[in-house]
């Protein structure tokens, strides 16, 4: 297995693009693959492919429009109304139904026609405002599954699992690249990429991480800090 290439599930967001910086930190040849699945806020790719360009990484961008219109969610739909909050019992609209399955079920197969066994995404059980699909169980599942329907030994990794927002503020910081996923990238729903739109649930999860990071930073602390303070 080659251990010196990997591929990145690249959106352009705070997420996947603090993962890319997190890959080329850990491997010497990364490629990324982002996905147009209908998205309104498809601007996204091409903020992907200008980041990754910057990066000096391979970049793809790959149409997947069908996994949208399989399933009703606000992301994709424009008739519906954007859930601003996680409803009691069950998770906003906002969730595309399988897209997680899909996007690294493509990229196995993407990344192992191209000899890459390892890839990255930027799911986060911390703060995965309720979508199934970004939970680590999920993650570990699917890996085993992929292993078993191409027989080979694919390695899932998650770097921003059981990290908060504002963690991972803190490590896309530790990285070098604060301002270029401040500023840069586009995790808004509505596609205003930098701070957004300051509404939607994204950006609202989006500024409360950095708020409370760049408070923490000022302090002269950091939120791992605060996770394991020193005796």
């Amino acid at each position: 297995m080659n251990n010196d290439k990997v591929l990145v599930v690249f959106s352009g967001g705070q997420d996947s693009t603090t993962c890319l910086y997190w890959a080329k930190a850990h491997f010497k040849e990364v490629y990324a693959l982002a996905f147009i699945y209908g998205q309104k806020h498809v601007l996204e790719v091409e903020l992907a492919e200008k980041i990754a360009k910057e990066a000096g990484v391979h970049f793809d961008k790959m149409d997947v429009s069908f996994i949208g219109s399989l399933g009703k969610n606000s992301l994709t739909d424009t008739s519906l109304e954007m859930d601003q909050e996680k409803p009691a019992d069950s998770f906003p609209n906002t969730f595309v139904p399988g897209r997680n399955m899909f996007f690294l079920s493509i990229a196995a197969v993407y990344a192992r026609e191209r000899g890459i066994f390892h890839l990255v995404t930027g799911v986060s059980q911390t703060d995965f405002s309720g979508y199934p699909d970004c939970r680590d169980s999920f993650i570990k599942s699917l890996n085993v599954t992929l292993n078993l329907a191409m027989d080979e030994q694919f390695v899932l990794h998650t770097p921003l699992m059981w990290l908060d927002k504002c963690q991972t503020w803190a490590l896309s910081d530790e990285l070098g690249v604060l301002d270029l996923v401040r500023h840069e990238t586009l995790t808004c729903y509505n596609g205003i990429a930098g701070d957004g739109c300051g509404h939607c649930p994204s950006c609202k999860l989006r500024k409360h991480g950095l708020d409370s990071y760049l408070e923490l930073k000022a302090a002269g602390k950091t939120p791992f800090d605060v996770m394991h303070p020193q005796e």
